[in-house]
């Protein structure tokens, strides 16, 4: 009976031993096995077979990306201004060898693994020495640039963990209440000098726009008496020509009419005429003429006609 006990102990051991060396590794998950204290392998997702009482799974990885909140923590920019700063780092595991063994944690947080603790006090070291190189006025200006050099320098430094981090976002800075009251004044004080300046500008520009267009109405205007006086010389020199070249077909046609029978004659009538029309004309009151012929005579002022015609 003793020895059914032993057998059937054995048995148990043995189909325990056998159940237990049966693995089944999630999805996302990678697990590090040691055999004999020695690392074996690393078991990703699937099914997986140990040698019982020589193999042990040690570590268990998830390769998901994590989120990890970094701590409030004091900074102090290049002017000596104490801030706190904290902020989120994006890590994830890509080799699981390497994060079982390429980093310990110094203090116990079961909370954390090892490189879950050292990436945030990582995290947190680069940040002072990033945000120390800066004014605080920039600390606010420049979070991007800022997350990007912490991501570079804290991805390089765990590398050789077997971690990669993504990106860093800084959540919040806070900023001492004194600071805060003095940049608020800063603040009003630039409003007012921006308010002030826009206003100068408006009024330089109402000026200028203003002058501009006195300016252009003074073209105008130029240009317009200009165009008027072109035109009162180009109507007048118009008139010129039209007179002239009445006067000259007059003219012609008198000198042709002197040629013809009796033409003289009708010639020596009509300015006759014409020279009583003008008498007319210049006798008016309280005018005195001194006349060269005889009004009298009338056979006098025809001679003198005919030998000016003559």
């Amino acid at each position: 009976m003793f020895g059914n006990i032993i057998t059937t102990t054995v048995a148990a051991i043995v189909i325990i031993a056998i159940l237990r060396s049966i693995r089944i590794v999630p999805a996302k998950k990678a697990f590090v096995v040691e055999r004999l204290g020695k690392y074996c392998k690393t078991m990703e997702a699937g099914f997986h077979i140990l040698i019982p009482f020589i193999d042990k799974v040690k570590y268990k990885h998830s390769l998901k990306e994590k989120a990890l909140d970094v701590p409030i923590q004091p900074c102090f920019t290049q002017d000596n201004v104490k801030i706190l700063v904290d902020g989120v780092v994006y890590m994830k595991v890509f080799d699981a060898k390497k994060a079982s063994y390429g980093i310990t944690k110094r203090l116990k947080t079961p909370q954390l693994t090892d490189y879950e603790y050292a990436t945030i006090q990582l995290a947190q070291t680069t940040m002072r020495s990033v945000i120390g190189k800066l004014e605080l006025d920039k600390t606010f200006e420049e979070r991007d640039s800022i997350n990007t050099e912490i991501v570079r320098n804290v991805d390089e430094a765990t590398d050789p963990w077997g971690i990669s981090v993504n990106r860093y976002e800084i959540q919040n800075i806070k900023i001492p209440d004194s600071i805060l009251k003095t940049m608020e004044k800063q603040m009003q004080a630039e409003r007012v000098r921006r308010a002030v300046i826009l206003e100068s500008e408006g009024a330089m520009e109402a000026r200028i726009n203003r002058s501009v267009g006195d300016m252009e109405k003074a073209i105008n205007e130029s240009e317009g008496e200009k165009q008027k006086n072109i035109n009162e010389a180009e109507g007048k020199a118009s008139e010129i020509r039209s007179l002239s070249r009445a006067t000259a077909i007059s003219i012609a046609k008198i000198a042709s009419a002197i040629g013809q029978e009796n033409g003289e004659d009708a010639v020596s009538l009509q300015l006759t005429e014409s020279y009583f029309d003008e008498l007319k004309n210049l006798a008016k009151n309280d005018t005195e003429l001194i006349l060269p012929v005889d009004m009298t005579n009338l056979g006098e002022i025809e001679d003198k006609i005919k030998s000016f015609l003559k």
